[in-house]
């Protein structure tokens, strides 16, 4: 009898059942790899034309992309046996993707799946209809154990399952992994939340949030996958490091055409140096009632009218009537459309003109008036086309300009910090920094419409500025937004202080906001060692706690031969197994790459995961990163680093999922003493 038809029995023979498993496992490879040749056996040739030749050729490599076999990810990690009598089927595997035979008789159902929510989600007190729940383990992509909890037997406690327990705990190398294997319950409502809902994840290190936010985006493709394949989803992370970091978790999970950028992705990869107080100031919301006036500046009270020559007949538009209609558009829709309609409507009175003189000009008659050079140069002179950098490039330029479209919003002394020392000759050969993008963007938009997305995920958006925040809304003001970041990891001068004002200039104000505190990969050590900032960086949050006792996991060491020290540390770490980190502040990169020459490792870069066991990494990008040992090394440099050292020092402490050591030749900050 195949495995997919076994009737539960927990009392068979655990090698037999064990046997039962294996094959089932064999059969589900070779069924996915029939599918897969399947679909690499399929030819756009039927589609009608070239185009449609390309998207359908397209689509179908996209389909043999998503059907690839990793033979190190597990196919199916678990298996659901339905009580008696119930009506859907008795026996179901829950795995990364839907598998079938050429029967089409399913032998691994998807995580995604409605059926397979009670993997997650049943208990003794509630089974969901289920008798038995049977959890799988692997190394590699070998099937080596399972473990069986029976949920029919009344309302007594699970015990720990320890298959769930090691998955959580493997030692791992390289770009993140996916965890469907261990999605807990809390998890699993957030990632199975409706797409209409946009939703707020606060959550503490270790308790998985990235994971969830990318887990929520494959639930979504996967329920919606039509109306998302038209509308587009969009992962937003810190950096490009930390998009490398996650890049393999959707591709395993078979969603290989979603887009992973960074918010300088989206906005322009700006990098002129900027003083973070002219930063916050642009940052800032208050600014964007400055940028209209400053774009709207630029349409003039027109002094003349329009004559239009046709043949020996004159059409004149005076220019009373022109002010009325630049008068009604002013202000009531975009600049870009409202040049359009300005040209528009002076055609039209230009058609009046003819009707009145008995002719019938058409619609195709209007369309060639608005083109036509006396409108044109009119409307150039009153209505004048403008780009978002020509806008800019005044208003930082010229101080009567900025005065008058400041009026109240900003301070004088405000105003002096946007005005450049030096301005550019012209907006073509100025230099941009990363906030003058979130600015350009807001004036694009009051320009021409931003397109928008069906779904966005934004990954740490504590430390988005409230105009890069409205940047991002605008790509979903018609969809919805998976909002994740922890406040206590606020790096930047302009880090939200609450979830309220995030949602708030994203545009979601009635965005639901839920808490994760329960942590399962950071060691309960070394988690309470790093909450001891707490109270100094985020006051107002829980105190994160850890399901793993981790005793034994953190080291705290005086290092007065700190480099020695380093290289010590590196050595014991290399010895046991797993990923290595090496946190150290910024400006110290070259001199520990230096102490560490004798070890093979690399140095993160900002665009680049290294994947490479032994890594050194600048403190202002390991936000988001994980490593099974991490090595700290002078925690107060970190924190002097910049204004929020304390925020980034904790960040830094809590990027371990077995080891802390932390190394210092300085006295740690007080509040670790």
């Amino acid at each position: 009898m195949p495995a997919h038809q076994l009737a539960p029995d927990i009392t068979d023979d655990p090698a037999r059942i064990l046997a039962a498993e294996r094959e089932h496992l064999a059969t589900s490879r070779a069924a996915l790899r029939a599918m897969r040749e399947h679909a690499r056996s399929l030819s756009s040739d039927a589609a009608g034309d070239w185009v449609s030749q390309q998207i359908l050729q397209a689509l179908l490599d996209q389909r043999v992309e998503a059907l690839a076999d990793h033979s190190g990810t597990p196919l199916f990690f678990g298996r659901l046996d339905r009580q008696a009598g119930d009506d859907l089927p008795g026996t179901v595997y829950v795995g990364r993707r839907h598998v079938h035979d050429d029967s089409s008789r399913p032998l691994v159902i998807d995580w995604r799946a409605p059926v397979s929510r009670a993997f997650y989600q049943a208990s003794p007190s509630d089974p969901m209809r289920v008798a038995l729940r049977r959890r799988f383990g692997y190394r590699g992509g070998d099937l080596t154990a399972y473990e069986d909890e029976r949920l029919d037997q009344g309302g007594a406690a699970l015990a720990q399952s320890r298959i769930l327990t090691e998955e959580i705990e493997r030692p791992r190398s390289g770009p993140m992994r996916d965890i469907v294997a261990t999605i807990q319950p809390d998890q699993d409502e957030i990632v199975r939340s409706d797409l209409g809902r946009t939703v707020c994840v606060q959550g503490a290190p270790g308790t998985g949030k990235t994971a969830v936010g990318l887990h929520r985006a494959a639930y979504l493709l996967f329920t919606h996958r039509e109306r998302l394949a038209r509308s587009g989803v969009m992962i937003v992370g810190p950096n490009r490091a930390f998009l490398s970091y996650i890049s393999s978790v959707l591709p395993a999970l078979g969603e290989v055409k979603v887009d992973q950028t960074t918010a300088a992705g989206i906005l322009g990869d700006h990098s002129a140096p900027e003083d973070p107080a002219v930063s916050t100031v642009k940052g800032d919301a208050r600014i964007v009632p400055v940028l209209g006036r400053a774009l709207w500046m630029h349409v003039v009270k027109p002094t003349e009218g329009v004559l239009f020559t046709k043949g020996i007949n004159r059409y004149r538009v005076a220019d009373h009537e022109v002010r009325e209609i630049v008068a009604a558009l002013r202000g009531t829709t975009r600049y870009g459309p409202g040049r359009a309609t300005l040209a528009q409507r002076l055609a039209h009175l230009v058609l009046v003109r003819m009707e009145q003189r008995g002719e019938s000009p058409d619609d195709r008659v209007q369309d060639a008036v608005a083109r036509s050079k006396p409108v044109r140069q009119l409307v150039d002179l009153v209505w004048p086309k403008l780009t978002p950098q020509q806008v800019l490039h005044r208003l930082f330029s010229d101080p009567a300009f900025l005065a008058a479209a400041a009026k109240n919003d900003l301070t004088a002394e405000e105003q002096s910090l946007l005005l450049w020392a030096k301005p550019a000759k012209s907006f073509r050969s100025a230099k941009w920094s990363a906030a003058d993008g979130a600015l350009m963007d807001e004036l694009a938009d009051m320009i021409e419409r931003t397109v928008p997305l069906g779904h966005l995920v934004v990954d740490e958006a504590q430390d988005l500025s409230a105009m890069q925040l409205r940047a991002l809304g605008r790509r979903c003001r018609t969809g919805s937004a998976t909002v994740l970041g922890d406040l206590a990891q606020g790096t930047t001068p302009w880090s939200a202080r609450s979830w309220t004002e995030v949602l708030t200039h994203l545009g979601f104000e009635d965005g639901a906001v839920t808490e994760l505190t329960l942590g399962f990969r950071v060691p309960r050590e070394v988690l309470d060692y790093a909450a001891r900032l707490l109270p100094s960086v985020a006051p107002d949050l829980a105190a994160p706690r850890s399901l793993r006792p981790g005793a034994g996991s953190l080291s705290v060491r005086p290092a007065p031969d700190l480099a020695a020290s380093l290289a010590r540390a590196a050595e014991e770490a290399l010895a046991r197994e797993g990923s290595i980190g090496v946190i150290v502040p910024d400006a110290s990169v070259s001199a520990v790459s230096e102490a560490l020459s004798h070890l093979e490792h690399r140095v993160l870069s900002p665009d680049t995961v290294d994947d490479h066991r032994l890594l050194v990494i600048p403190a202002s990008l390991a936000k988001g990163l994980e490593y099974d040992h991490v090595i700290v090394a002078e925690p107060a440099d970190i924190v002097d680093a910049e204004p929020r050292g304390l925020a980034r020092l904790y960040v830094v402490l809590t990027r371990a999922v077995t080891s802390l050591t932390v190394l210092h030749s300085r006295p740690l900050p007080a509040q670790l003493g």
